[in-house]
């Protein structure tokens, strides 16, 4: 079983009017099927409103389900007595940084996660090290978080909950309110993380440049998984794609562009430099 599955799993609000009568039902997330394993970078993409935020609430039991079922690490996410285990092995990082930091001071934010937990003081100081270090915010251990910006304080951010020493990390669109310099910064501090650390990610997004390193992508729609495969598989379909409201990296559409009209260019062009050594290729057969 992989570290985290889903299984059928969905999801509705219910509208209520003022007297409290059923106005309505939406199903947020309908019949999606995850299975996560451990060392598994996995992004889930979809434009607003496809359900992909609502799903990545249930990965670490701040919502639980409609219908379905949920696991994470083998642990059923509405089996209450292990919902502290549950948090502890899936981390979660949100969109707006400050909403999850409350230390005066970085080092003091990073250790707070670890506080909670009881871990002994001395061990607190080796985990605020090793957290702000893979995430390469060491050098500001000392600053308020007020001094940072938002990329840095993101990074704050998912360096609590690695302190915390998780099994697994859910950044539900932890880029959605930064810059692109900040995006990339937090982009790069993830990506780190699943290579060197190990650590399971599941990014949630709508940025496609995002998800160009991910092992797999699931695109979602109407609550629906509408698509699934490697980034390389996914940025094939480009007209899916275009159909589903998303947009694809300019370099991708570029290729995609050139092959229609008549350049022999492989499916799924993903960066500058593969474009780039597939030009020379072409001109050096030329």
């Amino acid at each position: 079983m992989g570290i985290i599955r889903t299984e059928s799993l969905v999801f509705e609000y219910i509208r209520r009017d003022e007297e409290g009568n059923v106005e309505g039902i939406t199903r947020a997330v309908d019949e999606v099927d995850l299975d996560v394993r451990q060392g598994d970078f996995v992004a889930i993409l979809g434009h607003n409103g496809s359900g992909k935020s609502t799903l990545a609430k249930h990965l670490n039991a701040i919502l639980y389900p409609t219908e379905g079922t949920v696991w994470v690490d083998g642990m059923d996410t509405t089996d209450d007595k292990e919902l502290w285990n549950i948090r502890q092995e899936a981390g979660m990082v949100f969109q707006n940084p400050d909403n999850q930091i409350i230390g005066q001071v970085v080092e003091e934010d990073v250790g707070f996660g670890p506080e909670n937990m009881g871990i002994p003081t001395e061990e607190i100081w080796e985990r605020v090290e090793e957290s702000l270090k893979a995430v390469g915010m060491y050098k500001y251990r000392k600053f308020s978080p007020n001094k940072l910006s938002g990329g840095q304080k993101q990074r704050v951010s998912i360096a609590g909950v690695i302190a915390m020493h998780p099994k697994c990390i859910i950044l539900d669109e932890p880029t959605a309110m930064l810059d692109p310099n900040g995006r990339k910064e937090v982009v790069r501090a993830v990506r780190a993380l699943n290579d060197v650390e190990g650590i399971t990610v599941l990014l949630i997004t709508h940025y496609m440049e995002e998800i160009i390193y991910a092992d797999k992508v699931f695109v979602m729609d109407k609550g629906k998984v509408a698509m699934q495969g490697t980034p390389r598989e996914i940025f094939s379909q480009v007209d899916k794609l275009r159909q589903l409201r998303l947009d694809v990296p300019q370099v991708t559409l570029l290729a995609y562009e050139l092959k229609k009209n008549g350049i022999n260019l492989p499916e799924g062009i993903l960066t500058v430099e593969e474009l780039t050594e597939e030009l020379k290729r072409i001109y050096q057969q030329r």
